[in-house]
């Protein structure tokens, strides 16, 4: 019997061919066991592929129209647009659109206000309050700005990286203050307010 593609010779063709089961099985393990020819090479089996890993620095939005309550969690970008109820705890950037609203603690790498939010912003590397955008909480970051026309009421560090502030007692000119026009310690201490 001969293989696919192979003409028969006359060696194989005659009655001496139909005796030879025992060298056809050899060559068909034959290919298996050789690899020198690429053409008769069989490639190794693989195990089944891992699950892809996380993509890191994807987006997700929440739509205008969205409202959600519950908590996001991960890694990538996550742009608000809609309204959201719950913490937000993120390795990347996270921003609240004009005319979205969060009530719910945030903490990311680099948080944009542009639209209303309702808790507090840890541990941010940097902090944008956009014109419009309005933040009723506490703010620690290693940098904020905060455009004209935006609002803020809470309490403000920044520059700090990653200590307590100094307690503000007499003599010490450091200290932390508020976004609410409130006097700080330090400047009741010093007699100024």
């Amino acid at each position: 019997m001969a293989l696919w593609n192979e003409k028969p010779t006359p060696a194989t063709a005659g009655p001496a061919a139909a005796p030879q089961p025992a060298p056809e099985r050899a060559e068909r393990a034959e290919p298996r066991a050789s690899t020198n020819d690429p053409a008769l090479a069989v490639p190794p089996r693989r195990p089944a592929p891992a699950p892809a890993p996380r993509v890191e620095g994807g987006e997700s939005v929440i739509a205008a129209n969205i409202s959600i309550e519950g908590k996001i969690e991960g890694t990538g970008n996550v742009k608000i647009a809609g309204r959201f109820k719950g913490d937000v705890r993120i390795d990347g950037n996270f921003t609240i659109e004009p005319g979205a609203h969060l009530t719910g603690q945030v903490l990311a790498g680099i948080v944009v206000v542009g639209g209303e939010l309702q808790g507090n912003i840890e541990s941010a590397k940097r902090v944008d309050v956009l014109e419009g955008g309005v933040i009723v909480g506490d703010v620690k970051a290693g940098s904020i700005t905060v455009a004209a026309g935006s609002r803020m009421r809470g309490h403000v560090e920044f520059g700090w990286a990653d200590e307590k502030p100094a307690k503000a007692t007499t003599g010490l000119t450091t200290a932390t203050g508020t976004a609410t026009g409130v006097p700080t310690a330090a400047s009741v201490a010093a007699g100024k307010s």
